[in-house]
């Protein structure tokens, strides 16, 4: 899985084995290691969750985008490429949220 950010943005791209994942266990999560201890370290996870709004959490070397549990199905389940919310964050700034499917090309 892919993280970008970039100005008031944050995107996650899947391929198709952790889209797979996904869908079979509602969440697919990366670690960074960021220094010499585990503690130091970035994890970056896609949660599945039975709210009916996108959400962000973040703390503790951890950002977890989590994802309503109809729009998951829908988009792990058909052609659909990617899903996106505009999310209202501190201070009234605004954080776009994309999540895509990384296909490989097919010629």
């Amino acid at each position: 899985m892919k993280l970008r950010f970039e100005d008031h943005s944050l995107r996650l791209r899947l391929s198709e084995a952790e889209v797979a994942h996904f869908a079979e266990t509602g969440r697919v999560a990366v670690v960074v290691p960021l220094g010499l201890t585990v503690g130091e370290s970035l994890t970056y996870a896609l949660e599945r969750a039975d709210s009916e709004e996108f959400r962000i959490t973040h703390g503790a070397g951890a950002i977890t985008v989590k994802v309503p549990a109809t729009l998951a199905a829908h988009w792990t389940s058909t052609d659909q490429n990617g899903l996106s919310a505009t999310l209202m964050m501190a201070e009234n700034q605004s954080l776009k949220v994309l999540i895509e499917k990384d296909l490989d090309c097919r010629h």
